[in-house]
């Protein structure tokens, strides 16, 4: 015990709540400052000590003592005698009859003295049938009891209790371990089934404590055992995984222990918040980012081990402990493999020492898709190997031919690769892949680390070739169908992140491995450079269409100038798609499906008409104007009208716009007769992939600004927005809004609101001025300096400009009064949002229409910076 003599003598010889109180809270000073001198399994253990102590004085203090009918029993973690920093203590107070008043009373005291004492107290008061009728209704309620040990009060109660949760009438071993399993299954699923997240759930993540833990529930139910030691003597353990165990316990505990201290609280999430601190009393270092890299690679490292070790060793207790064996059909496959009901599994110990079998496992899996998982024996046998490789398994001739074979085979990038991944296969393969494993991403943009976002990535791209998957993305499908070579989309897919964390361009240096990649496994020369290009372009689809203005024609003739022809482009277009939906889970809308979308269909009509012969603006217009025509005399509008309006708007308007907003647009224009009121329409229908919002009015230099501010109030998304001028002096302004999850907005009371906030801010301008928004918790640990940065554009009389900035509240407003500030016109905005990082480009113009003089940009520029150094100030 390392707790320190005189705060143990204090503790017994205090009388006093007062005196307890400050004994106790030295006491937590001390543990949290003895982290650096003493092993964090010694430190719970001697806080759990410290805590009974305290109890039994507490106990005296509030004559409980003097309820014979009375006794203390710790449950749940504490009862394991286990309390990091901030744990809560579970008590069960079991009586043998119901407490008196007065008993009532006491308790209620010492409770209330718990919490004012800073404790997370967790507390039930219950007679022994109570407490085994709840234990029987829930699985969590048994777990914690069979964890119970005594505290003080009589034992008569506790003794009886103790030896009825220990009986099969209770919970059966059986009945135990199925009820664990699914308990397990489904905290798994509430995390998508990976500890990859960037802010990872110690206790409850894949491969988290819980996992370690429900080994240790389930082992000790059937065995009677307190300790994973015990469990070697039932050959349920190896003494090397039991030593592995520890190592992973350890590691969890000493972050669990470091972020207790560095929060405060009792917390289980390693928030962005927290890493830095956390990894600077873990020894990571104090140089931020490298230094949280080097703790996170370790804490993901160690929790896929646990997230294995939870898998193999709970199918061994099923398998061989419970023996599960009923139904369970065996098929020979050959020499060395067999499946063995839904489980592929050696047919000898020696199978792996050859190291070519390592990879023929996987492709008998991609062969029989009846097989879900590996046998725990062979998993136990792969494991060993996998330790013991000295060198890649690239390095084995018959190993590459059998890695090309798995990602040419059909169902190669289905179960079976997902098991390389979930086992370290990917790792053993090649040392590329070992360096992203666990590779931390500094952004609000990823939600996984490189490794997991990439294992995602590869599995989108396996469902575009699925039939039953056809429907969730019809485009993609048609197109992966149509490919001769998959293979190249997937090996493209596993390098495009490849060099990540290693400094310099990813794309270039991923460009160069994935060549090397190909040449060391004897591809041909056009699909690897296919492959290479992909790679070093992986971007280019998703810049172009979020950051530019896909209506312009020469904007697709420049796309299609580098994207060179359609088979890339089919390549290009389904490896983007995956990377958007792999990187994080809420990233994929309608807006962006509909965005890519016609960026791949103009561009295959760019490719259709040759590669000069773009479809030029007066050509578009004019297309699209019959087309919208068309729409509005189909709803029994006049033409008279219709022309009446379209008169006052300019070529870029019908040239820049779809023939369904065109009619929608026009049609309100038409029904709308009083022209000195400002006409604001929500679109009920998602038009462009997200909700529209139309505002047409008398041009005002601030109208952009109190727009964005008003749907700002709203917290709606603004993905795009197009700023037109009509020719007799009037806005024809536009704005694609998203509700926070993605959807676009289809309340009609949501759209009643942000219609009316629009209309209220119109009318005048301080009504949402004065609305202020506090940056989220997770924007506060971003650094993103404001740029502005001047960009090449063809139009003469506009100037092209993009401002990055850290996504604050109220940014786009505080945008837009920039410029009304600077006196100069905005024609049309893009909104883009990469995480953290706002990248917004406007086209602008000066009060005369003209392009910006240099002065005047450095004029402009300086304003900006200055505005949303002020802003983030203020957020």
């Amino acid at each position: 015990m390392a707790i320190p003599e005189q705060l143990l003598f204090d503790l017994h010889q205090h009388s006093t709540i007062d005196q307890l109180k400050e004994t106790n809270a030295q006491f937590n000073h001390w543990l949290c400052n003895a982290f650096q001198e003493y092993p964090t399994t010694e430190l719970v253990k001697d806080r759990s000590e410290f805590v009974d102590t305290l109890l039994k004085k507490l106990w005296q203090i509030f004559e409980l003592d003097n309820e014979p009918t009375l006794c203390l029993a710790a449950v749940g973690g504490y009862g394991r005698a286990e309390l990091h920093p901030r744990s809560d203590i579970d008590l069960l107070i079991l009586t043998s009859a119901e407490p008196s008043l007065g008993a009532e009373e006491k308790i209620g005291k010492l409770i209330a003295t718990l919490w004012d004492f800073k404790f997370d107290v967790g507390q039930s008061v219950r007679t022994v049938k109570e407490t085994i009728y709840q234990g029987k209704k829930d699985v969590t309620v048994a777990t914690n009891l069979m964890e119970m040990r005594h505290i003080c009060g009589p034992k008569n109660e506790y003794t009886q209790l103790k030896d009825a949760i220990s009986k099969d009438d209770f919970w059966s071993s059986r009945g135990f371990f199925i009820a664990k399993k699914k308990e397990q299954n489904t905290r798994h699923e509430q995390f998508h089934g990976t500890a990859y997240s960037l802010e990872p759930n110690l206790k409850a993540t894949p491969g988290g404590l819980r996992d370690l833990q429900t080994i240790g529930w389930v082992a000790k139910k059937h065995f009677n055992v307190n300790t994973f030691a015990q469990l070697i003597e039932h050959g349920y353990l190896t003494q090397e995984e039991y030593q592995e165990l520890l190592e992973c316990q350890d590691n969890l505990w000493n972050i669990r222990f470091a972020l207790h201290v560095a929060a405060g609280r009792a917390e289980n999430r390693l928030l962005f918040d927290y890493q830095p601190e956390v990894a600077k009393v873990l020894g990571f270092g104090d140089d931020g980012k490298i230094s949280v890299e080097r703790m996170m690679k370790r804490l993901f490292r160690i929790m896929m081990r646990a997230a294995e070790l939870n898998k193999m060793l709970l199918q061994h207790f099923e398998m061989e402990i419970l023996k599960s064996k009923k139904n369970k059909t065996q098929k020979i496959i050959d020499e060395n493999f067999m499946i063995y009901g839904d489980l592929i599994q050696v047919t000898n110990d020696s199978a792996f020492l050859k190291r070519g079998n390592i990879l023929w496992m996987f492709l008998h899996i991609a062969d029989n898709p009846s097989i879900k998982g590996i046998h725990s024996d062979t998993l136990r046998l792969m494991r060993q190997v996998r330790r013991r490789l000295i060198g890649d398994l690239q390095d084995y001739a018959e190993c590459r031919f059998l890695f090309l074979k798995l990602f040419r085979h059909p169902n190669g990038m289905g179960t079976a690769f997902t098991l390389m991944h979930q086992h370290g296969i990917l790792s053993a393969y090649f040392s590329l892949w070992k360096n992203i494993v666990g590779q931390m991403q500094f952004d609000l943009f990823h939600a996984y680390t490189v490794d997991e976002h990439t294992h995602r990535l590869v599995k989108y791209l396996y469902r575009y070739f699925l039939p039953e998957f056809k429907s969730e993305f019809p485009i993609c499908h048609e197109i992966a169908r149509k490919l001769n070579k998959p293979e190249l989309l997937f090996l493209a897919g596993i390098f495009h992140d490849i060099a990540k964390g290693r400094g310099g361009d990813h794309s270039d240096l991923g460009a160069i491995d994935a060549m090397e990649f190909c040449r060391s496994h004897k591809m041909r020369e056009a699909d690897s450079e296919l492959i290479a290009w992909l790679v070093q372009n992986h971007l280019l689809m998703s810049t172009t269409a979020q950051r530019k203005d896909i209506q312009d024609p020469e904007v697709i003739q420049g796309f299609a100038d580098q994207v060179k022809d359609q088979r890339h482009l089919d390549y290009l277009y389904l490896l983007t798609v995956a990377d958007i939906r792999a990187t994080n889970d809420n990233l994929w809308n309608d807006w962006k499906n509909s965005l890519f979308k016609q960026l791949y269909q103009y561009t295959t009509t760019a490719f259709m008409h040759g590669e000069k012969r773009t479809m030029d603006i007066r050509l578009k217009a004019k297309e699209n104007r019959q087309d919208a025509k068309a729409l509005i005399l189909e709803r029994g509008f006049d033409e008279s009208d219709i022309d009446a309006v379209w008169t006052n708007l300019k070529a870029d308007y019908f040239a820049k716009n779809p023939a369904n907003k065109i009619s929608w647009e026009t049609r309100e224009i038409i029904k709308h007769t009083d022209k000195e009121t400002p006409l604001v329409r929500v679109s009920k229908m998602p038009i462009q992939g997200g909700t529209l919002v139309f505002v047409y009015t008398k041009d005002q230099p601030d109208l952009f600004a109190a727009v964005v501010s008003a749907l700002r109030s709203k917290r709606v998304s603004i993905f795009d927005a197009q700023i037109m001028r009509t020719k007799d002096g009037y806005a024809l302004d536009s704005f694609v809004i998203l509700e926070p999850n993605g959807k676009a907005v289809t309340s009609q009371s949501r759209i009643n609101s942000i219609k009316s906030i629009i209309q209220r801010a119109l009318k005048n301008r301080n009504t949402v001025k004065n609305i202020k928004h506090r940056l989220s918790r997770k924007l506060k640990q971003f650094d993103v300096p404001p740029k502005i940065k001047f960009l090449r554009t063809s139009a003469k009389n506009r100037t092209l400009v993009e401002i990055v900035s850290l996504d604050m509240p109220g940014l786009l407003a505080e945008i837009g009064e920039v410029f009304l500030a600077c006196n100069l016109q905005l024609h049309s905005a893009k909104i883009t949002t990469i995480g953290e990082r706002a990248e917004d480009i406007f086209m602008l113009s000066d009060e005369n229409d003209k392009a910006l003089t240099k002065e005047k940009k450095q004029h402009l520029k300086e304003t900006v910076l200055t505005h949303l150094s002020k802003l983030s100030e203020i957020t």
